[in-house]
């Protein structure tokens, strides 16, 4: 897999300036995110698209369940909104220092807050992101799988959620190891396509059921503890939804850049298209769902739609398609933090075997985990209000407020600390409302089931 020790110690302090800076180059040449910076505008777009219009749409009428009309509505408006506006800030960031990218999230982090202190913020931060995504599509992916079984084959033999787990589990054995962003654009491509078509599919079959007799809108809990523990989590699922910022400069850093022509022009374009599908998906399947269906939708909206058979079965494995390429891009700055460390900190050698090891065990690592808690909707909540909130809502507007030191009391002043104050409270409450659904399932839940 690698060596270490003293075969190696041409990493070390012996080496001339000129050839460090050589090896550097050969370890950034190799590392999946500054490998290949041969983007286009479009290679932002999918990947956004694939990124964002995932898991959490298709929960987004459940959340309207638990937040109601108004504060509903307003949740997704303003979300959508704000994270817009902090992407907008990650990519100006991106190039801010003449001569210098900030590739990775954690680079424009240590640039703000120190070295060892950046690093201490936002990898964890990162990691629980990108992992907690990863974990939610590998559970969606192989209930999906099971309810397109289970659809079109009535008489077959009733299997376990696991034994569906494992099947989605599989693909990614082989498809985690293309090497770049670059190299799964037609992935990524393809699960944008169907993430559109099933969100379409949602909201379109959901018009076709019509208004369900005896809908209601009230909230599902009698109690209050459970309406309010109910809303903290569905604020959780909303921020879920727009997580996407945790990969975006990484994405960025796949397009080539020049002082004429720098990268941010080709990525804000990628980000506006993009924002643009995300506003057609998420508005029609979160309004028209809830709509339809009352407080008696499931957590996953396609659950929720039995018929017409042929149709659900094809949303379903669309489904499964977009998260297999979801799961790849969130997946991929994992692959370069891993990486990262075994070569740079540890000193093995880049190899081909290290890679194939590192990545095996990561996916063995997050097949383990949805298997073992397959808990899809609390998953959202907990993970979007444990770490999408900071990453996505407000910690760009620190590390901006940090270094652009707007005028105190400007509109540039305001707007950041409005979206630092909002992503403070959905940081606090969202977790306690899905770590409280979690333990309350847990009760009543079989292992590998």
């Amino acid at each position: 897999m690698g060596t270490r020790g003293p075969p190696y110690e041409k990493y070390g302090d012996r080496l001339s300036i000129e050839e460090k800076l050589a090896k550097q180059k050969e370890i950034d040449d190799w590392l999946p995110i500054t490998s290949a910076r041969k983007g286009k505008w479009w290679y932002s777009a999918v990947h956004n698209i694939t990124a964002m219009v995932g898991a959490g749409v298709l929960s987004l009428p459940y959340a309207m369940s638990e937040l109601g009309w108004g504060p509903g509505v307003a949740a997704l408006v303003l979300s959508w909104i704000i994270t817009l506006y902090t992407l907008w800030q990650m990519v100006q960031m991106h190039e801010m220092v003449p001569g210098r990218r900030f590739d990775r999230y954690h680079e424009l982090g240590q640039y703000a807050f120190g070295e060892k202190l950046g690093l201490y913020i936002v990898v964890p931060q990162q990691l629980v992101v990108e992992v907690g995504a990863n974990i939610v599509y590998m559970v969606t992916g192989g209930k999906s799988l099971k309810k397109f079984h289970d659809t079109v084959c009535l008489s077959c033999k009733k299997l376990k959620t696991t034994y569906f787990i494992l099947i989605f589990a599989s693909v990614h054995f082989v498809l985690s190891h293309l090497p770049n962003f670059n190299s799964i654009s037609g992935v990524s491509l393809t699960a944008a396509v169907m993430s559109v078509s099933y969100s379409t599919i949602a909201w379109g079959a959901s018009v076709d059921k019509g208004v369900q007799p005896g809908v209601q809108y009230s909230y599902k809990s009698s109690s209050t503890a459970g309406k309010v523990f109910n809303f903290f989590s569905a604020l959780g699922d909303v921020a879920f939804a727009y997580a996407g910022h945790n990969i975006i400069l990484e994405i960025q850093a796949t397009i080539p850049s020049t002082p004429e022509q720098p990268s941010k022009g080709p990525m804000w374009r990628g980000v506006i298209f993009a924002y643009i599908i995300v506003a057609f998906c998420y508005f029609p399947a979160a309004l028209i769902g809830y709509w339809m269906f009352g407080n008696s939708v499931d957590e996953d909206i396609l659950i929720t739609l039995e018929k017409p058979k042929w149709l659900i079965a094809m949303a379903n494995i669309f489904v499964v398609i977009h998260f297999i390429g979801g799961y790849q891009i969130y997946a991929m700055p994992v692959f370069d933090m891993i990486e990262t460390v075994l070569v740079k900190k540890l000193h093995f050698k880049p190899s081909r075997m290290l890679r194939f090891v590192a990545r095996t065990a990561y996916v063995a690592f997050t097949m383990f985990v949805a298997i073992t808690i397959p808990f899809f909707g609390p998953l959202l909540s907990f993970f979007g209000g444990f770490a999408s909130a900071p990453t996505t809502y407000f910690l760009p507007c620190i590390i901006w407020l940090i270094i652009y030191k707007p005028k105190k009391f400007s509109l540039s002043w305001w707007a950041n600390w409005v979206c630092i104050i909002l992503g403070v409270l959905l940081m606090i409450l969202a977790p306690i409302g899905g770590l409280r659904q979690i333990i309350i399932k847990a009760k009543t839940y079989k292992f590998y089931s």
